[in-house]
């Protein structure tokens, strides 16, 4: 029963986002001139270069618009509805449902992260595929590797995108941790530049994050630079990360409902 709960959630939240068709276009048409001009400043680094590269020009290029395609996937800020209902109060409502309050959040999320992803995408996919000459997937398994490593890139979002919601019961407004996560998600994930083209003493690093399970582990599965049988290694990062924010999610949210008060009341 709990788990129909949850996807009734899902359901009506996805829902709910899919009338927003207006704000999609715009952002669709935003993303595609965006890839335009992040594909040429690629285009004149590999130009200006004799020097080798990790990846091809052609991949890069298909890294971008993969990572224009499914932009609205990430992590980049708060539920603004949940910001709304702190500040006004209204989170005591949320506090006196009979859910478990962190899966209705990260529900919530799930479709937050899926709905305008998938308005945007498909059209935007099409233009890559049919105007810029984007790539198709290095081969079948690394298309069903990169769609496997893409569900689990959702689900790891929404569960950042609930421990950021989770820090407003602590901050009220959320925005400054919501900069921080932007500078991050957009450096480490690989969304401002691929992560093999990062210096080699960075890799380490940057691998062990949970940021590249966002954007740089599916994209470069579907470009073959991962091959498709490494996918459980990979997979087994982002699994770990979803389950920290998870974890560290509800425990911040334990520990602020202990003290929680509710603004305006």
């Amino acid at each position: 029963m709990a788990l129909v709960s949850y996807w009734a959630v899902i359901s009506a939240r996805f829902r709910s986002l899919l009338q927003y068709r207006s704000a999609a276009l715009a952002g669709l048409v935003t993303q595609i001139v965006w890839g335009i001009i992040r594909v040429m400043i690629f285009q004149a680094f590999y130009s200006s270069t004799t020097t080798g590269q990790p990846m091809s020009g052609r991949d890069v290029e298909t890294y971008i618009w993969l990572g224009q395609a499914f932009l609205a996937a990430l992590p980049w800020n708060i539920d603004t509805d949940l910001r709304s209902l702190i500040r006004s109060g209204g989170i005591g409502y949320e506090l006196v449902r009979p859910v478990d309050l962190h899966t209705y959040w990260m529900s919530r999320a799930l479709a937050w992260r899926t709905a305008p992803m998938l308005m945007r995408s498909i059209p935007l996919l099409v233009f890559a595929f049919i105007v810029m000459g984007m790539a198709p997937p290095a081969t079948v398994a690394a298309g069903a590797a990169f769609m496997i490593s893409m569900c689990a890139a959702i689900v790891l979002s929404s569960a950042i995108t609930t421990f950021l919601n989770v820090t407003m019961l602590w901050t009220i407004t959320g925005d400054g941790i919501t900069q921080l996560t932007f500078g991050l998600v957009l450096i480490f994930s690989g969304m401002l530049v691929p992560l093999p083209l990062f210096p080699d003493w960075s890799q380490p690093l940057i691998n062990a994050m949970p940021f590249r399970g966002l954007v740089d582990t599916p994209y470069r599965l579907y470009l073959g630079h991962i091959p498709a049988s490494d996918l459980p290694q990979h997979l087994a990062h982002q699994l770990f990360w979803i389950l920290a924010f998870v974890v560290a999610g509800r425990i911040a949210l334990s520990r602020a409902l202990r003290r929680v008060v509710v603004q305006g009341g």
